[in-house]
């Protein structure tokens, strides 16, 4: 019986994805979509453009293909590409406000069905100011490190913790407003 290296198998994938191979970027294409339009979704809430987002993203990662040293996770180097494209996406939109100060969001929990889904988190994270949202999107999703997120977002470390912790109160607020609307005392 012969075993069959599974990152051998992806480096070859990869070789001929390099030399402009569509069969191996389709299967590129099909192995990580799914996965990296969830990164996307979770920096804009439009799903129609994040799918736009991530097919530009993808070109970008298949024109910058040969640039994959092979060191770390492929998944992770495509991920990092994917977070990048959403950013400059956000940017471009001039949709980031940072907030300094400390205002609380409209009460939208409505439409939220009785029990906390993937889909209800996805909502509250969606009701987060845009600053707020990605930095607590690149912090607490993404694992990046606050120097790191003000370097990509350009502002300093300290808007980043403040923004951090201002997401994070929004965000308990908000699921304790869920819990007391479904336990009928709000």
């Amino acid at each position: 019986m012969k075993v069959i290296n599974l990152h051998q198998d992806e480096k070859n994938l990869i070789r001929l994805a390099v030399e402009n191979n569509r069969h191996a970027q389709h299967q590129i294409y099909t192995k990580f979509s799914p996965k990296m339009l969830s990164v996307c979704r979770q920096y804009i809430k439009d799903l129609q453009q994040a799918e736009d987002v991530m097919i530009t993203a993808f070109m970008k990662v298949f024109s910058s293909l040969k640039n994959f040293e092979h060191k770390g996770s492929f998944e992770g180097w495509i991920r990092r590409i994917m977070v990048n494209e959403c950013i400059s996406f956000i940017r471009v939109q001039k949709q980031v406000k940072f907030i300094e100060d400390e205002t609380f969001f409209e009460e939208r929990y409505n439409d939220i069905e009785s029990k906390f889904s993937v889909d209800d988190i996805q909502f509250l994270i969606d009701s987060l100011p845009d600053g707020y949202k990605m930095v607590f999107n690149l912090y607490a999703i993404e694992g990046y490190k606050h120097q790191e997120i003000a370097e990509m977002l350009g502002i300093n470390e300290g808007t980043s913790k403040s923004q951090l912790s201002h997401a994070r109160k929004m965000l308990q607020n908000q699921i304790n407003k869920l819990k007391n609307y479904e336990n009928g005392t709000e």
